[in-house]
């Protein structure tokens, strides 16, 4: 089954609009792993504005406990992800290519123009035992090329399909993530998925896009925690990924 990895930049975001260090970002991560998450992504920018080093910290030490759980960090590794990866030695990391103090991650990479500098950073997080995950468009022609800079997977880049969900263009996106999926099986690369999916997306893309390994969602999951409280809406989310399994299986 596809894995949920649960990401806590929004509660930390919250937490950091006052000095009391309330929302408590381990906490969230311990109420998401107990309710079923398979794993907690955190994304730490420059600025500070979500997680920080010492939430970093904690929720190393905390995920330590919980052994078949993973940690993924995103970020630019021309930033301080590296850093990060070299503290903590995650089990994921997520190569994004943000620029300092972009709103959110709004693109994937060109490998064309960056893969040389990538080579090298790829290098060193397996060097420390993480697996690496490159934030790509969803652009068959591309998977080839990430696979032979050495990363492991790919995350495809969903908020065009976001946009998309219940319009006519719906269909047209699927069909280009379900190819850049298949082109990146293909060669070899694991393929996760993020941005912008929620409780209705998230059944027809993975029914549509074969062989998801995980999707990392944040903001829509933060979201319904407020209306629902964060343990059910892990297993919302939780029954939504089986529910496209099981509509798969059928259709197989």
């Amino acid at each position: 089954m596809t894995a949920l990895s649960v990401n806590l930049n929004k509660i930390a975001l919250v937490r950091n609009t006052r000095k009391l260090g309330i929302p408590s970002v381990a906490k969230f991560a311990t109420i998401a792993l107990e309710a079923g998450a398979d794993g907690i992504t955190v994304h730490p920018r420059p600025d500070g504005r979500h997680v920080r080093g010492d939430d970093v910290s904690e929720l190393a030490t905390l995920l330590a406990r919980w052994p078949a759980a993973e940690f993924n960090i995103e970020g630019n590794p021309l930033h301080q992800l590296m850093d990060y990866v070299r503290q903590v030695r995650p089990q994921q990391c997520t190569f994004v290519p943000d620029e300092t103090g972009a709103f959110t991650s709004d693109h994937g990479w060109d490998l064309a123009r960056d893969g040389g500098m990538l080579r090298p950073l790829i290098d060193e997080a397996h060097a420390q035992g993480a697996r690496v995950s490159l934030f790509m468009d969803a652009d068959p022609q591309s998977m080839k090329l990430a696979r032979e800079l050495g990363a492991d997977r790919v995350e495809l880049y969903t908020e065009p399909y976001a946009l998309a969900f219940g319009t006519a263009d719906q269909a047209r996106l699927l069909a280009r993530y379900r190819a850049a999926a298949e082109a990146a099986q293909a060669v070899g690369l694991g393929v996760n998925a993020g941005h912008d999916l929620n409780r209705d997306n998230l059944p027809p893309f993975l029914c549509a896009v074969p062989g998801v390994l995980e999707v990392s969602i944040g903001h829509a999951l933060t979201a319904d925690a407020l209306e629902f409280g964060m343990a059910a809406t892990v297993r919302m989310f939780l029954a939504a990924i089986r529910s496209a399994g099981a509509a798969t299986r059928e259709t197989a």
